[in-house]
């Protein structure tokens, strides 16, 4: 598996992927209409790309998924999420970093694209001084987390699509 920065001209590819992902690997976490409302809470934040802190992970000539962090304060959520999007700068000394946005081509599920993009990001906010990492875990994203060390912090409902998602923010200290 390769791991690279993704940059602005993977962009068709990573929306598609993660079109994919949230159509094809929520299935039997959500029902149809909490898949369709995560559409308005889940997507691609393009700050990520322009920090270079979002990564594109490369198995068999073809892009396998995708994923960052962020030393930024938004927690989740895309370019299109209403009420979300927090640009301060995180303070590494006493906020943790942010892993956001990790979606896994259906194709390559159970191949341990999530894990290698979550380890990439999470060595990567340490070495920029971050002792912790948080993120917000969909139900289907939980399972993977939890055996990456991740604990459940709370447990929320976002409804800004229409029918209630459940989210869980979960850390971990690096």
């Amino acid at each position: 598996m390769n791991i690279r920065p993704a940059t602005e001209s993977d962009l068709p590819d990573l929306l598609q992927i993660m079109e994919a992902s949230i159509s094809g690997l929520q299935v039997g976490f959500l029902s149809p209409e909490q898949i369709a409302s995560s559409r308005a809470v889940m997507g691609l934040d393009r700050q990520l790309i322009e920090d270079g802190t979002y990564f594109v992970a490369e198995l068999d000539g073809a892009i396998a998924g995708c994923g960052g962090w962020s030393r930024r304060a938004t927690l989740y959520g895309g370019d299109h999420s209403t009420g979300l999007r927090e640009p301060r700068l995180l303070d590494p000394a006493s906020e943790p970093a942010r892993v956001r946005a990790m979606y896994t081509n259906p194709a390559f599920a159970r191949r341990g694209v999530g894990r290698a993009l979550l380890a990439h990001c999470e060595a990567a906010a340490q070495a920029e001084g971050f002792s912790a990492v948080e993120l917000m875990g969909t139900r289907a994203g939980e399972p993977l987390y939890a055996v990456a060390g991740y604990a459940v912090i709370e447990r929320i409902e976002d409804d800004r699509g229409g029918a209630p998602v459940p989210l869980a923010r979960m850390g971990k200290a690096l």
